[in-house]
């Protein structure tokens, strides 16, 4: 059995997220998912998950799920063996930004969750691919199924979310950076520029995947966490971009 893996989902996302995932790496290593319910800030979120982890593991993280795994680093380096972020934004969210969600939130407590979560993950945000309506019923299950409360909570914690540039230049844990090309939310020149930061990166731009390609491209995120996983220390690479 090979070290561990612990994973985070993103915004109003439950292990669902990961369900491709689990089932690729489950076979040889212990996958275990740690759910952002709980809490308003990133810092107590990854302070509680650090407590709950194993005493050394390799950290997945999707959206708000990457900034937890960024202050997890910050926090505790010499526990994490490997880090992949996917469609994670390293820096503090801008004013407008923040003042749109801040009507998303005003929404969701109006009783219209869903209108706000579809503002939040448009279409656009999504590959235009045959998978795309199958994401998006899925996405709609998990929002059902978490409520108001946890994205109410979620929402203040990417608001609230901190500046991980400083973060970048002292992690020295390898790092897979895992970027939707089509991804609108988090562009993928954003995610170019915290791998850009980070000492030991590398960065993959999946095809045919938006903001959350562990759903729209499984097999290719699989392939690129197996590779990652159980392969040496990480080089700085060029973006490569998966056939």
């Amino acid at each position: 059995m090979t070290e561990p893996v612990l994973m985070i989902p993103g915004l109003m996302c439950d292990a669902r997220a990961f369900l491709h995932q689990v089932n690729a790496l489950g076979a040889d290593r212990l996958v275990t998912m740690a759910l952002p319910l709980q809490g308003t800030k990133v810092e107590d979120m990854a302070k509680t998950f650090l407590e709950q982890a194993p005493p050394r593991f390799s950290l997945v993280g999707l959206g708000l799920g990457g900034d937890i795994a960024l202050d997890m680093a910050r926090r505790a380096p010499d526990r994490i063996s490997r880090m992949v972020l996917i469609s994670t934004d390293p820096l503090a969210e801008p004013q407008a930004v923040m003042m749109a969600r801040e009507g998303r939130m005003i929404a969701a407590r109006a009783g219209r969750l869903m209108d706000a979560l579809a503002d939040e993950i448009p279409d656009a945000a999504l590959a235009d691919s045959p998978l795309r309506a199958r994401v998006r019923r899925k996405l709609e299950e998990m929002w059902k199924g978490l409520g108001v409360d946890v994205f109410l909570r979620q929402s203040k914690a990417m608001q609230r979310r901190p500046d991980h540039q400083r973060t970048l230049r002292q992690t020295n844990v390898p790092c897979l950076i895992l970027a939707g090309e089509q991804d609108t939310l988090v562009p993928v020149r954003r995610q170019e520029f915290m791998a850009g930061m980070l000492p030991f990166a590398r960065m993959q731009i999946i095809p045919g995947a938006g903001h959350l390609p562990t759903m729209e491209a499984p097999d290719a995120v699989n392939a690129a966490l197996l590779d990652f996983l159980a392969g040496p220390m990480v080089l700085k690479l060029p973006p490569l971009v998966l056939e």
